[in-house]
C-alpha cells in the first residue's frame, strides 16, 4: 500500500479565550487573573510547570488589558519609561537570576508600573523564593507578589491539554487515543508535551493516521528514554 506523503505543517498555538479549558486544577488562577484591575499593588505572579499554559492566559489577558508581553531576559536596554504607559506580562522572571543589568532593570520597571498604576503580570515556574536573585531589594518585591499557580492536570485538563496540542499540530487522533493516553501517560503537562510531539512525528506519513497502537507504541519509546 502507498504511503502518504509527509507533509509536516507549522505547530500554531491557539491562544484565545476560548480555546483554553477550565478545570479544577485551574480555575482559582484563572480567576485570579480575570480579576486583575483589583490586584494587590497591581501586580500578579501566574507560576506553574513548563505547559501548564501560562503563555496562553498571559495571552488572554493581554488581550483584555492592552499589555505588552515580553521576556524577562529582553529587559536590559528597554525603555523602561516608555514600557510603564500601559499593562505589562514579563515571562520567565526566574531566567534573569543573576544578570545584574536585568534585574535591575525588572526592579525599576516593577516601581515605576506600581507607581503609575500599570499592572504588571509575571510567569515562572516556582514561587520567588526559590529564585536565585541577587538583588536583595527585587528579592523582597518579587516575594510580596501575590502568587496565582497552576497545578498538574487533573483528568478532564489533561484530556484537553492533549486535544489541543494535538490540534495545534494539525493531528486528529482516533476516538479512543486520547482515553487510552489519560490511563496509561504519566501524568503531567511536560509529558502531553512530549506524547503530542512524539505522535506528531511518527504520525507523517501514515495511512492510518494516530491510532491507539501508536500512541502503545510511543509510551513505550519514550518511558525507555526515560
Amino acid at each position: 500500500m502507498a504511503r502518504q506523503l509527509a507533509l509536516p505543517l507549522p505547530v500554531r498555538a491557539a491562544l484565545g479565550r476560548e480555546d483554553y479549558f477550565v478545570s479544577s486544577s485551574n480555575s482559582l488562577a484563572v480567576a485570579l487573573l480575570d480579576g486583575w484591575q483589583g490586584w494587590p499593588a497591581g501586580k500578579l505572579l501566574l507560576a506553574g510547570p513548563a505547559g501548564s499554559g501560562k503563555t496562553h492566559l498571559a495571552h488572554v489577558w493581554a488581550a483584555e488589558s492592552g499589555a505588552t508581553i515580553l521576556p524577562a531576559t529582553a529587559l536590559p536596554g528597554l525603555p523602561i519609561l516608555e514600557l510603564t504607559a500601559g499593562p505589562i506580562c514579563l515571562e520567565d522572571v526566574p531566567r534573569i537570576a543573576g544578570d545584574r543589568a536585568a534585574e535591575e532593570a525588572l526592579f525599576h520597571l516593577h516601581n515605576l508600573s506600581l507607581a503609575q498604576g500599570q499592572p504588571l503580570l509575571l510567569s515562572a515556574e516556582t514561587a520567588p523564593r526559590h529564585w536565585p536573585l541577587g538583588l536583595a531589594d527585587l528579592k523582597s518585591r518579587m516575594e510580596a507578589t501575590q502568587t496565582a499557580t497552576l497545578r498538574e492536570p487533573d483528568d478532564a485538563l489533561l484530556a484537553a491539554v492533549l486535544a489541543k496540542l494535538l490540534a495545534d499540530r494539525h493531528c486528529i487522533p482516533a476516538p479512543d487515543v486520547i482515553p487510552y493516553l489519560l490511563h496509561q501517560m504519566p501524568r503531567s503537562f511536560a509529558m502531553a508535551q512530549r506524547v503530542a510531539a512524539e505522535l506528531d512525528a511518527r504520525a507523517l506519513g501514515r495511512a492510518k493516521g494516530i491510532t491507539r497502537a501508536l500512541a502503545r507504541d510511543v509510551l513505550l519509546s519514550l518511558a525507555r528514554r526515560g
